[in-house]
């Protein structure tokens, strides 16, 4: 259905399903997928160096198509300037919140480590606030960067849809 998507990056809220929405989409399309948690992470929960991340990051940047998950803010700009297309899931604080308790205590592809149970304040506290806080900042540079193939999907069931729509 979309031809032309072969750089792709997906953002939103921790917990709205980036990493979901984007195995399905590399499922669909068979666009490699690369996840930004997995190339800043180690097992150890230590983050690598600044510039091994952005290593790992413009190597994979290089490439003829890819799926990027995560925000990173640090870098969205620069996934943005280089991607064809931008998959924002734009969901309620709620949504988001449930997302991140339902994944507690679970193996997670995108992630070196298996989730703990119990949920870290501090990032509850920025899941909270991402909608105030880091969403307007999003919105921004899709309207700097309005000429690409950008998909704001407000719910869960708008974002399947989607998908379901490309299967077609």
């Amino acid at each position: 259905m979309h031809t032309n998507m072969r750089k792709i990056i997906v953002i939103g809220c921790p917990g709205s399903g980036k990493s979901t929405f984007a195995r399905e989409l590399h499922r669909i399309t068979g666009i490699p997928l690369f996840h930004l948690d997995l190339m800043y992470w180690n097992a150890d929960r230590t983050t690598v160096d600044r510039a091994v991340f952005c290593e790992r990051l413009a190597e994979v940047m290089a490439q003829d198509e890819w799926i990027i998950d995560g925000n990173y803010n640090s870098t969205m700009e620069m996934r943005m300037q280089a991607c064809d297309t931008v998959v924002f899931l734009d969901f309620p604080t709620d949504v988001c919140v449930s997302g991140i308790l339902g994944r507690r205590g679970r193996a997670r592809p995108d992630l070196p480590w298996v989730e703990p149970d119990e949920v870290d304040g501090a990032f509850l506290a920025f899941v909270k606030d991402y909608n105030g806080q880091s969403r307007p900042k999003v919105l921004e540079l899709l309207s700097t960067y309005s000429n690409k193939n950008i998909f704001v999907f407000t719910s869960r069931d708008e974002a399947d849809e989607f998908l379901e729509q490309l299967k077609g």
